[in-house]
C-alpha cells in the first residue's frame, strides 16, 4: 500500500536517529525478514520524508567507521506517525472484519 513504507521507516526513527542502512536492517529484523527494504526504495522514501519536513539529516560516521547520512524524526514527522498509525490500525481492524469467516445463517 502507497505510503507503508514512509510509515515504516517514522516508526523505526521515533527509535532514535539512524542511518539509512541501518533503518533497513531494522524494518527486515523487526518483521523477522518478511519485509525487505532495497535501496532503490529505501533513499526515494527518506528523500521524500526529508522534503516534507517529517525526518531531518546531518552526516556523521557509522558504526563500522565509514561517512554516513543520519536520519531522524522530527516534532511534524512525529505528528504524522502517529497519525497515519492510528489510521493504519483502523484499516487492519476493517481488513480482519472482512477475512473472518463468513457463518452462514440456517433457514
Amino acid at each position: 500500500m502507497q505510503g507503508t513504507l514512509d510509515l515504516l521507516i517514522l516508526q523505526t526513527l521515533a527509535a532514535g536517529q539512524t542511518h539509512g542502512h541501518a533503518i533497513a536492517r531494522r524494518i527486515e529484523q523487526r518483521s523477522e525478514e518478511m519485509l525487505q527494504v532495497g535501496h532503490g526504495s529505501l533513499y526515494p522514501a527518506l528523500q521524500r520524508l526529508l522534503q516534507s519536513g517529517l525526518i531531518a539529516a546531518e552526516d556523521g560516521i557509522s558504526e563500522n567507521n565509514r561517512k554516513a547520512r543520519f536520519y531522524r524524526l522530527t516534532a511534524k514527522g512525529r505528528k504524522q506517525l502517529h497519525a497515519e498509525t492510528s489510521r493504519w490500525e483502523r484499516l487492519v481492524d476493517a481488513m480482519a472484519r472482512v477475512l473472518a469467516p463468513v457463518v452462514e445463517e440456517k433457514s
